[in-house]
């Protein structure tokens, strides 16, 4: 980005517009899908925790992957999903990953204790 652009977006004389938004994260070394997915869902104050933490990169690949992964998975069933389960789906996988990260710790420790 030219000097100028990234000084006139600073300063508020020029429109951000997703494709600049997109190359200040990326220059800033932070997930710029899930950010920007983030701060346009109105969820700026999880945007800016997250865009610095690996749960950011987390969500980055997840919402990368799902789309592809609920295609193999569901295949023609796509049809039957309903907008109302996707909160509860959204709790269930993280109530999955909470319990993946319990089991993971879990037999790190087991594998010290053994050694």
């Amino acid at each position: 980005m030219h000097r100028q652009t990234l000084m006139a977006l600073i300063r508020g004389k020029r429109t951000v517009k997703l494709e600049d938004a997109a190359r200040v994260l990326a220059a800033c070394d932070v997930p710029v899908r899930s950010t920007l997915m983030l701060a346009l869902i109105g969820q700026e104050e999880f945007a800016c925790q997250w865009m610095h933490h690996e749960v950011g990169q987390f969500l980055d690949e997840f919402l990368t992957s799902l789309p592809s992964a609920l295609d193999d998975v569901l295949g023609d069933r796509r049809d039957e999903v309903r907008p109302r389960w996707a909160r509860g789906t959204s709790q269930l996988v993280a109530k999955m990953l909470a319990n993946h990260i319990d089991d993971f710790a879990a037999r790190d420790v087991g594998a010290g204790l053994v050694r």
